[in-house]
């Protein structure tokens, strides 16, 4: 056992985490947990890396602070926008993170939407660090998305339309599967981690109601002013496009591609198709061999922070 004042944890079961659709309040749950539990978070959002980047990831820093008392976050606001950061940089963050809170003896809460971050640290797969390679990406670079899908599948069976959204992210894709196929992967380097996981589990309608009103007021609060602050800075239009869904759309409509109601349109269909992608992941996982323990998410926040604490408690 593991003593946390006067509470006494399972030592085997070191981490909690917290996953969800976008809008299913997991950040201001997870704090609430963390308070009870003094514990520490660490980001799952592959988006609220980058600093500048506020409104558009819904970073929401002020759910983080409750009753006066701040609860610590890692991975959150550590590379400028535009600044190129993978998978890899993100399994070596999380891991730094990680045994600095498990050193000190404090629970870290792993919290966040992005499945692939989350999974590839509790599964504990070793991901190569595939350098660039400018000859192919010059090669690659003459033709077409339609021939970069074609070459792309060669390589690989093509489950999601992830990597083909544009040109830059199919090059990546072929960038990392041709060192694949000559660097072939070695055993794990990272241990799986023992997590409890906690998934929100909301309403399809519920969730579709919520996104579209966060949605109206991220566009209140200045997300096209975000947008155009980070173009000023030197951001390219480039590079926030393939940041998706808000960057994406709202710098469309910054450069003049989309008018505003082409925007906010194609926008709020895009996060709702986006959260559908991010259950179907979830669900996955549970195909895949972990046990996800789904909490209403309209539950009072005491009975699901309660929740939270019994299942910790049972191990």
């Amino acid at each position: 056992m593991i003593i946390e004042g006067d509470k006494m944890f399972p030592s085997e079961q070191r981490m909690i985490t917290i996953i969800g659709p976008t809008a299913s309040g997991k950040t201001p749950f997870a704090a609430h947990v963390a308070k009870e539990l003094d514990a520490e978070i660490i980001s799952g959002d592959s988006r609220q890396l980058y600093r500048g980047m506020d409104i558009g990831t819904g970073k929401d820093l002020v759910d983080y602070t409750i009753g006066g008392i701040k609860i610590p976050y890692h991975l959150i606001d550590i590379c400028d926008a535009g600044e190129k950061y993978t998978l890899f940089d993100y399994q070596q963050d999380f891991h730094k993170a990680y045994k600095d809170i498990t050193d000190r003896h404090k629970i870290p809460i792993l919290c966040g939407g992005t499945g692939l971050y989350i999974e590839s640290v509790l599964k504990g797969y070793n991901l190569p660090d595939v350098p660039k390679n400018d000859e192919i990406r010059a090669y690659l670079d003459e033709k077409p998305l339609e021939e970069l899908v074609e070459i792309l599948s060669a390589y690989k069976v093509l489950h999601n339309n992830t990597d083909t959204e544009n040109k830059r992210r199919t090059i990546r894709a072929i960038e990392i599967a041709d060192f694949q196929k000559n660097n072939p992967i070695s055993n794990l380097e990272y241990a799986p981690i023992n997590s409890l996981i906690i998934g929100v589990d909301v309403d399809r309608e519920a969730r579709r109601a919520k996104i579209s009103s966060r949605l109206k007021a991220r566009i209140d609060e200045g997300m096209t002013a975000e947008v155009e602050r980070l173009l000023q800075q030197g951001v390219s239009p480039e590079d926030l496009i393939y940041y998706g869904l808000e960057y994406k759309y709202v710098t469309q409509y910054v450069i003049g591609q989309l008018t505003f109601d082409e925007m906010y349109s194609q926008l709020e269909i895009a996060i709702h198709q986006f959260a559908k992608r991010q259950m179907t992941w979830f669900r996955g996982m549970e195909r895949r061999g972990f046990k996800i323990n789904w909490i209403d998410y309209s539950l009072d926040m005491d009975e699901k922070v309660a929740r939270v604490v019994e299942l910790y408690k049972e191990g």
